[in-house]
C-alpha cells in the first residue's frame, strides 16, 4: 500500500529546494549537514542526513590513563631554537 501522506513542501528556484523548518527540526538536520540522495528503482527518492563533524578534535575522546602528565616537562618544543 502507497503512503500518500504528504509532510511538507517546498518550491524549487532554480537548481535549489528549500528543506522545510519542520523536516529540519524533526530529523535534526544542522548548519554543514550533508544529504545523501538516492533514487530507488521504482522513481522515488530517498535522502540520508550525513552528519559533518566539525572541528581538529572531533574524534578525540581525550586522555583516559591514570597517570598525570605534565607538557612543559615531558614533552620537547617543536620548532623552537635552543
Amino acid at each position: 500500500m502507497r503512503n500518500n501522506r504528504v509532510d511538507a513542501e517546498s518550491k524549487v528556484s532554480g537548481n535549489q529546494a528549500n528543506i522545510p523548518a519542520r523536516i529540519r527540526r524533526e530529523l535534526e538536520i544542522e548548519d554543514g549537514d550533508y544529504l545523501r540522495w538516492h533514487v530507488e528503482d521504482d522513481g522515488s527518492v530517498r535522502v540520508e542526513t550525513v552528519r559533518q563533524r566539525t572541528g581538529t578534535f572531533a574524534d578525540f575522546d581525550g586522555y583516559g590513563g591514570d597517570e598525570t602528565t605534565d607538557a612543559t616537562a615531558d614533552h620537547d618544543a617543536w620548532g623552537v631554537s635552543e
